[in-house]
C-alpha cells in the first residue's frame, strides 16, 4: 500500500460514531481481519514464497529497494556551499527512534572527514588542569547512554509565515530526530580538570571548517551533557559529528556540537554569531530573546498528514510524536473538530524525559470537512500553544524557537493540507 493512501481499518463502521472510540481501546487482529477479502483465502493463496535462491550475505545492511522514498529531504545555500540542511522524514517513521541515516542535518561548511587517529579533544581555560585526549583515551572511560531528541532551533520556521506551507510534515518539522546517544559523561572530565571558582561558562567548538562554537552554562555542563560516540549503538556517522559530539539533552540543536575538538572554561559567554545574530528571538518589545536554550513541548500528527489521503469514511488512527526538553510528555491531546473538542491519547512506552514520545488515537472518520490537531503538555505543567497566542507573545520578527500547534485539513475528498 502507498503510504499516501491510509485505509481504514476493517469493521471500523461496527463501532459507535463518536469522533473518538473511549480511551484505551485497541485495534485487535480480529477486528482488522473482519470483512477483509483476505480473512478467506488460504496461506498458500496469500503468502509470497521466494523458490530462488536469495541475495548473499553484505557487510553493511541496507534499506529494500522499494523504500527508496523514505529519504532526508535536503536544501542547500548555492551562495556558500556546504551550508543547508536536511529534513528527517517524520511522516514515514514510526516508534520514536531515528535511524541513523535519517538524522537531520545543519551544517555551517559542510560535513569534514576526520581521522580519529588525529582527532583531539581539549578542555582549558578557568581549570586548575588542562587536558587533551585523543579517542582512544575517551574509550576508557565509563560510559552512559540516553534516549534524547536533538531539534534544531529553526525548526518548524515555515510555520511564522502568514500563508501555510504545503509539504510532508516531516520536511517542514523533520529538523527533530531521536536517538539513543552514547558516550562518556562530561562531568567526569571537568571534575577531573577541577573548574576554578570563576568558571561559569564552557564554550564548546567544532573541527569543521566554520569553526562552530556557543556558549553553554557550566551548570547545564555539569548535569546531563555527555561526550558521544556512539549513536544507536553503533560510532556516530560523520554528518552527524564523527568522532565526537557533545549531547546536550532537550536544549537547541546549535550547542550540539559536532566534530568537537575544544571546551573552553570561562567567566563569560562567547557572544558568538551564533548566540547573537542567530539563535534569539526579537520581540514586539523591541528586546529579544537570548539563551532561549530548552525547547518547549510540542507535538505534530504525523498520519493522516499532508501528502497522505484517506481513501473512505471509517475508523483510523491518528498517530504522531511529541516532545520537550523539559521533561517527559505528561500528556497529549488531539482534536479532531477544529479544537472544538480534545480527547487524550495514549503515550507508548516507554515515555521519558527529553524523548520523543509516540502517541496514537482511534478516530472515526464520517467522511466530512474536518481539522485535526494534537497540543503536548509537559510535566512542568507547560502546554503547546496555538499559532495565534504563540505570535501574540513573540511577534512577527520570529525566525526560531516556533513550537505552535499544528492543524490538518481533511477535505471531503480525503484529501489534507497544513492550515492556520
Amino acid at each position: 500500500m502507498d503510504s499516501s493512501e491510509l485505509k481504514p481499518i476493517a469493521g471500523g463502521g461496527l463501532l459507535d460514531r463518536r469522533l473518538f472510540m473511549q480511551k484505551g481501546l485497541c485495534f485487535s487482529l480480529a477486528a482488522m481481519a473482519a470483512g477483509s477479502s483476505e480473512a478467506s483465502m488460504s496461506s498458500s493463496q496469500r503468502l509470497p514464497w521466494m523458490r530462488e535462491p536469495g541475495k548473499a550475505f553484505s557487510n553493511y545492511g541496507q534499506p529494500s529497494p522499494y523504500e527508496r522514498r523514505t529519504i532526508r529531504w535536503t536544501m542547500g545555500n548555492e551562495m556558500a556551499p556546504g551550508n543547508g540542511v536536511s529534513w528527517t522524514p517524520l511522516h514515514d517513521l514510526e516508534g520514536m527512534i531515528t535511524p541513523n541515516g535519517l538524522h537531520f542535518e545543519r551544517h555551517h561548511n559542510g560535513v569534514p572527514q576526520i581521522d580519529p587517529q588525529q582527532h583531539q579533544l581539549l578542555i582549558h581555560g578557568l581549570v586548575r588542569q588542562a587536558l587533551v585526549f585523543d579517542l582512544q583515551d575517551l574509550l576508557r572511560y565509563p560510559m552512559t547512554s540516553c534516549l534524547c531528541f536533538v531539534e534544531c532551533g529553526g525548526n518548524s520556521n515555515a510555520g511564522w509565515h502568514r500563508r501555510p506551507i504545503q509539504t510532508a510534515a516531516g520536511y517542514f518539522h523533520g529538523m527533530a530526530s531521536c536517538s539513543e546517544w552514547t558516550g562518556v559523561p562530561l562531568r567526569i572530565l571537568l571534575e577531573e580538570a577541577k573548574v576554578k571558582g570563576g568558571g561559569k561558562w564552557m564554550i564548546a567548538e567544532g573541527a569543521d571548517a566554520a569553526a562552530m562554537n556557543i556558549s553553554i552554562p557550566l551548570e547545564k555542563a555539569f548535569d546531563d551533557c555527555i561526550l558521544a560516540l556512539y549513536q544507536n549503538g553503533e560510532r556516530i556517522r560523520p554528518e552527524n559529528g564523527y568522532p565526537l559530539r557533545l549531547i546536550v539533552p532537550g536544549w537547541e540543536g546549535v550547542v550540539n556540537v559536532k566534530w568537537l575538538r575544544r571546551l573552553h572554561i570561562t567567566n563569560r559567554p562567547t557572544m558568538a554569531r551564533n548566540e547573537t545574530a542567530k539563535y534569539t528571538d526579537l520581540l514586539p518589545s523591541g528586546k529579544a530573546r537570548q539563551f532561549s536554550f530548552v525547547m518547549d513541548a510540542k507535538s505534530l500528527i504525523t498520519s493522516p498528514s499532508f501528502g497522505q489521503r484517506l481513501l473512505e469514511p471509517g475508523l483510523y488512527q491518528i498517530s504522531g510524536l511529541a516532545w520537550s526538553g523539559r521533561g517527559r510528555i505528561a500528556r497529549v491531546e488531539v482534536s479532531a473538530d477544529g479544537g472544538e473538542s480534545w480527547a487524550e491519547a495514549e503515550l507508548q512506552a516507554p515515555v521519558l524525559a527529553k524523548c520523543f514520545t509516540r502517541f496514537r488515537i482511534p478516530w472515526q472518520w464520517e467522511g466530512d470537512n474536518t481539522v485535526i490537531k494534537s497540543r503536548a503538555v509537559d510535566e512542568s505543567g507547560y502546554v503547546q500553544p496555538e499559532r495565534e497566542a504563540l505570535i501574540a507573545r513573540r511577534g512577527r520578527h520570529g525566525y526560531f524557537h516556533y513550537n505552535a500547534i499544528v492543524s490538518w485539513k481533511i477535505s471531503a475528498q480525503g484529501d489534507i493540507s497544513h492550515v492556520y
